[in-house]
């Protein structure tokens, strides 16, 4: 039988301390948030912000943003659907053409929901309701206008995101598109499409060979906006699988082609954490100098902060 272990009292009068003084701090006072008062302007807001963790890694983001612009360095935006969803269109599209948005990249459901807004001032669909009775994605429109456009751009050797957006040019809310602006302004706006994750793939007039071909075109291109990204930032906002495996393959390829992207910023905001984008945007690609961020809130709360935050970074 183990013999009973002994446990001896500590004499606690011999613990050895040290003055206040010498001990490293990480909250002071002076990082504390102050009252907002009516009238106040954002500007003065934001410098109310207590500097503490996510406040100080938005901030951070911002000046990386800024830094960008100063510098002749490229902003990619990698999106999922649901900024579009949630009505922020019109913030993207006015820093795509205040040139504060370089690149845009979306999942397949970002380009639905964009032309949809554009030819009809409208989207997204009671999905509930629609796959009860079977009528679910089965719009007659949306379906025949994109993939008849992507055939015709692909005819054309261009992309699913040009031409989508030189048909969205066409329609009423040209104003209001993504896709529209970036064909406007040639400013590269590339789709990245996963065959069966999109409404428009159960349409009668889908060809698995133009959706593949569009799309494999749009990852040429947002490869070279990628192979740039040095001293530049990245933004993933709402991908938690697609775009963060998109981007890391186009890195990857710019590394083999010798093109040097080592010290950039990347910052994912989401709703919440996710593997792919903690790993996949903010750690493993800026170990070789950059840095990464994930701020975590709601993207119609969070995305205007940001950006209305960048516009009084660059206007001092």
């Amino acid at each position: 039988m183990r013999a009973r272990m002994e446990f001896p009292p500590l004499d606690f009068s011999k613990i050895r301390t040290y003055p206040v003084a010498e001990r490293a701090n990480k909250v002071a006072s002076d990082a504390f948030a102050s009252p907002h008062e009516a009238g106040d302007s954002l500007r003065s807001f934001l410098k109310k912000l207590p500097r503490f963790l996510a406040t100080e890694d938005l901030l951070t983001v911002v000046e990386a943003w800024a830094t960008a612009v100063r510098n002749g360095r490229p902003v990619l935006l990698m999106m999922g659907a649901h900024s579009i969803k949630v009505g922020l269109n019109p913030l993207l599209v006015d820093f795509m053409r205040r040139g504060l948005l370089n690149a845009v990249a979306f999942n397949g459901a970002g380009a639905i929901h964009d032309f949809e807004l554009c030819y009809q001032g409208e989207t997204s669909e009671d999905v509930q309701r629609g796959l009860n009775d079977g009528s679910f994605g089965m719009v007659e429109e949306t379906g025949r206008r994109m993939n008849a456009a992507m055939e015709a751009g692909v005819a054309k050797k261009i992309g699913a995101g040009l031409a989508l957006g030189q048909a969205a040019l066409a329609h009423p809310n040209k104003h209001l598109s993504i896709l529209a602006t970036g064909a406007e302004l040639q400013i590269p706006v590339t789709v990245h499409i996963a065959v069966g994750t999109d409404i428009i793939h159960q349409h009668p007039s889908t060809s698995g060979a133009v959706l593949g071909e569009a799309s494999y075109l749009d990852f040429q291109r947002f490869s070279a906006v990628v192979a740039q990204l040095e001293g530049g930032l990245v933004l993933n906002v709402g991908s938690a699988v697609l775009m963060p495996e998109v981007f890391l393959k186009a890195l990857t390829i710019a590394r083999n082609l010798g093109h040097k992207v080592e010290k950039f910023t990347t910052a994912t905001f989401d709703m919440t954490r996710h593997y792919r984008p903690s790993e996949n945007v903010q750690r493993r690609p800026t170990a070789l100098g950059g840095k990464g961020f994930y701020i975590v809130g709601h993207h119609e709360i969070m995305l205007p902060l940001l950006f209305a935050a960048v516009t009084e970074a660059l206007n001092p």
